[in-house]
């Protein structure tokens, strides 16, 4: 079986739901929605997905060693904890952990997901993580799409094409859909929340990079390259990073390359005091 490596993108400063979330405690270090915090939640659902590695985790320098004490209170010892000197967004994260993952495993998939989300049938999507594994496999870039019953500011979209399922050829990404977009969100089932999960071979990912971002690529090489180990982490060269232009995933790659496919996830969502997904993922067939 191929190695798997879930990716725990935990990058984010913490801005949005001051005072409780601050730089130094960003809300995927809370304990917001169970006694764990939601970067606990996430890697012990990720965990769960047949044939998961320990998880390869992208955070801020300065939320280094709370990360890692997260991760060892669950008893889990990570692959690798990168440390992002800047922010660059996701396409440059994710490719320093397709890197990685390469270094570690030559034909690695890996299974993308933010720190902050709420999945409530964990069983469910570790199931429909399964299936976008298997599509990876097969050369497939794959997001998950979450199905949308309302139009939601909160989020961007994606347009479904024509196909047989559980997967669909991508048509469309959407920034943001306006309330007037109510009949169109809910009338014929082609349009999803965009979830910014992602499952694909690191290999795929990077070869797609070069081709539509190289110069991404080759910033996040030479970061990656000139990286130091320090203790239990992994940190990111800063002149080489700074140099990078920030651009997420949806732009770089997913908008452009022909092999993006959405596997559609049924959902409930929540707020609570920001936007959070509470996702009930079912793929459909």
């Amino acid at each position: 079986m191929t190695a798997l490596f879930p990716v725990i993108l935990s990058g984010g400063a913490g801005t949005r739901l001051w005072p409780l979330s601050r730089e130094m405690y960003p809300k995927q270090l809370l304990a917001l929605t169970s006694h764990h915090s939601m970067l606990q939640d996430t890697a012990l659902r990720l965990a769960g997905i047949v044939g998961a590695r320990p998880p390869i985790v992208v955070c801020n320098e300065a939320h280094r060693f709370t990360v890692a004490e997260q991760l060892r209170a669950l008893d889990m010892v990570p692959s690798a904890i990168l440390l992002e000197p800047v922010g660059r967004n996701t396409a440059p994260a994710v490719a320093l952990a397709a890197l990685k993952a390469l270094e570690l495993e030559a034909e690695a998939i890996i299974v993308v997901a933010p720190a902050d989300h709420v999945i409530r049938d964990v069983r469910v999507f570790q199931q429909a993580a399964g299936v976008a594994a298997g599509l990876a496999e097969d050369g497939k870039l794959v997001t998950f799409g979450i199905v949308a019953h309302a139009p939601e500011t909160g989020y961007g979209y994606i347009r479904r094409g024509e196909g047989l399922g559980p997967a669909y050829p991508v048509a469309q990404f959407i920034e943001k859909a306006a309330p007037r977009d109510r009949r169109a969100v809910r009338g014929v089932g082609r349009l999803f929340w965009n979830s910014g999960m992602f499952v694909f071979k690191a290999s795929r990912y990077l070869n797609e990079l070069a081709v539509f971002a190289p110069d991404i690529l080759e910033a996040s090489t030479a970061a990656y390259r000139a990286a130091r180990v320090d203790l239990d982490f992994m940190r990111i060269d800063n002149a080489a990073f700074n140099a990078c232009r920030g651009e997420s995933i949806d732009y770089a790659v997913m908008e452009k390359t022909k092999d993006a496919v959405v596997l559609p996830a049924r959902c409930g969502l929540e707020r609570r005091g920001i936007l959070v997904l509470a996702v009930r993922c079912t793929a459909r067939g």
